[in-house]
């Protein structure tokens, strides 16, 4: 889930990291009453996504009549797909210097990776295309912990004057991570005031879904994922399906045989036109998630593939062949089936669909996307 920037300023705030105290406004009126309260101030588009600024949704305002007139602007307007429905006021602020600094998830080491430099203001790309020198990366190890001393001493290297303060707010933006379960935290900019103290101006805060359940009040504070209403409908079946652009539908057990198929489509100049998995219990609702496949007009050949090991792909059969029976699609279907209850799973489809599955995944897709062209065609 993502956060717009005034939910991930609150996260900040309650680690001990200082962010300007901003108000959030829904109409015009409200962004002038902010701005008589604030003085000079900074009207920004509240979205969860980046590159605002670039698209006009952060302005400069002197006074409530400009914060007003700004606010007219922003507000309605599309960013990044998501349309602004409210702003933040908040003050302007002297400052010295800017910085970045993130802490994500990272692949390679599989932990927490610690960014930090003393550019800030632009995107981490350009940071580490422009200025790669620049750019500290510490790998942390989640089970030990970030080690302050040697982060210290890191930090030096780039800021000596500067090095506590900054390192403090770098141990407190792990804080944050770890309590948020997020998989990417980011100040950018960081700033340090003509008065040598430091404020996060900003804050983009992603958070591992799968963790909302155990963090109710920071899920509040999110934005859902734009959905479409496919998903929408799967969601409220709790089936994980993503729509999307290809002609070939998927149904598949397991999120990694389903990524699997999907590459194998793509590799053989196919396009998928969903990712469905449809595994363990989701046998039950097979009806539903066919339907939701089969409702989006693109898709013009189906793809079965079941790979069962504690799952029997017989039970997982059973339930796409009685589905097929009972909607009677109107587009080719092919299987491929392997493991515990393959000999029953076969012998069903080829008995009550006259469909023979394939032995190999390869030739399964290479059939599926022949079709879905044949069809276009």
């Amino acid at each position: 889930m993502n956060f717009t920037e005034h939910a991930g300023k609150a996260v900040l705030r309650a680690a001990g990291i200082p962010t300007p105290q901003g108000i959030i406004a829904r109409t015009p009126a409200e962004a002038a009453d902010a701005a008589r309260k604030i003085g000079k101030c900074v009207v920004k588009a509240q979205v969860p996504t980046g590159k605002r600024g670039k698209a006009g949704g952060i302005k400069l305002a002197a006074t409530p009549e400009e914060a007003t007139a700004h606010s007219k602007q922003i507000l309605g307007m599309t960013i990044g797909e998501y349309v602004v429905d409210e702003v933040l006021i908040d003050p302007q602020v002297n400052i010295a210097r800017e910085m970045y600094a993130a802490i994500l998830n990272d692949p390679e080491s599989q932990g927490p990776l610690l960014l930090f430099s003393p550019e800030g203001g632009m995107d981490i790309e350009e940071i580490a295309a422009d200025h790669p020198d620049a750019l500290l990366q510490v790998q942390i190890n989640i089970i030990k912990g970030l080690d302050a001393e040697a982060l210290a001493a890191a930090v030096r290297r780039y800021d000596p004057p500067a090095a506590g303060a900054i390192t403090d707010i770098l141990v407190k933006l792990y804080d944050a991570y770890r309590a948020s379960d997020a998989e990417l935290i980011e100040i950018n900019p960081l700033v340090q005031m003509r008065d040598g103290h430091f404020v996060a101006l900003d804050c983009k805060l992603t958070v591992d879904d799968s963790a909302l359940p155990r963090n109710d009040a920071l899920a509040r504070t999110g934005s859902p994922d734009k959905t479409t209403e496919l998903e929408s409908r799967a969601k409220a079946l709790h089936l994980k399906y993503i729509e999307l652009d290809g002609e070939v539908g998927v149904l598949a057990n397991g999120a990694g045989l389903t990524m699997t198929t999907m590459d194998a489509i793509r590799h053989f100049g196919g396009a998928p036109a969903n990712f469905m998995e449809i595994g363990g219990d989701s046998y039950t609702k097979a009806i539903p998630a066919l339907e939701i496949v089969l409702a989006n007009p693109k898709v013009k050949s189906l793809l079965v593939n079941f790979c069962g090991a504690f799952a029997r792909t017989d039970v997982m059969a059973e339930g796409v062949v009685n589905a097929w029976l009972e909607l009677k699609p109107k587009i080719p279907i092919v299987f491929t089936i392997h493991g515990t209850g393959e000999d029953e799973a076969i012998a069903m489809v080829r008995e009550r669909l006259g469909i023979e599955p394939y032995d190999l995944m390869d030739d399964a897709v290479k059939a599926a996307v022949a079709a879905a062209k044949g069809a276009r065609a």
